[in-house]
């Protein structure tokens, strides 16, 4: 993918500072992010409203189990970009893990590190039921509007198509954890 010049980012380019306390993104996370959120939240939330709800953030075994304790209807494992907090592990490093924990008893989706469809192969051989694309989409809607949105899916989609094809998977059904090695696999081997 070919990165447009930067002034084709005009909407996500701004500088304009809110306050003297900062940028409009810092005071919009300030804004809208609570610390007093706890895993009972879940339960109010469950409480007034049908919808299901998938809990997005979980990058730990321990949080998967909790999350399905609180009654989640699936699990989003999302670092949030990376960029929240210095040394998150990648998402697809910790997938495995949390589908394990989970043990399909609810769908694991993942959001983050998307950038290919090679990626997109990997993380359906690891688990994940779905996959969440963002910076991609944001790039191509930065770039082109509606048609570089549809333009990026279209390439994942392709490559997705490719890989399946390279690697002997006529169907997404097909894909299984017999097609990728990860660090884990290549330790394991070591011992």
């Amino acid at each position: 993918m070919i990165v447009p010049p930067a002034e084709e980012f005009e909407g996500l380019m701004s500088t304009e500072v809110a306050s003297d306390k900062g940028s409009n993104l810092e005071a919009y996370a300030n804004e809208t992010m609570d610390p007093s959120l706890s895993w009972r939240d879940i339960a109010w939330l469950k409480s007034i409203t049908n919808l299901p709800i998938l809990i997005k953030g979980i990058l730990t075994r321990e949080d998967a189990t909790k999350a399905m304790e609180v009654g989640a209807a699936g699990i989003i494992v999302s670092n949030h970009g990376g960029r929240q907090l210095d040394y998150t592990p990648a998402t697809i490093s910790v997938l495995e893990e949390v589908v394990q924990a989970v043990g399909r008893k609810v769908p694991v989706l993942i959001d983050g590190g998307v950038r290919r469809g090679t990626d997109v192969f990997k993380a359906l051989a690891l688990g994940a039921q779905a996959v969440l694309v963002g910076r991609p989409v944001i790039y191509g809607l930065a770039a082109k509007g509606e048609a570089g949105v549809r333009k990026v899916m279209h390439m994942l989609k392709d490559e997705l198509e490719l890989t399946m094809t390279l690697a002997g998977c006529p169907t997404l059904k097909d894909i299984s954890r017999s097609h990728v090695r990860t660090d884990r696999d290549r330790l394991q081997s070591l011992l």
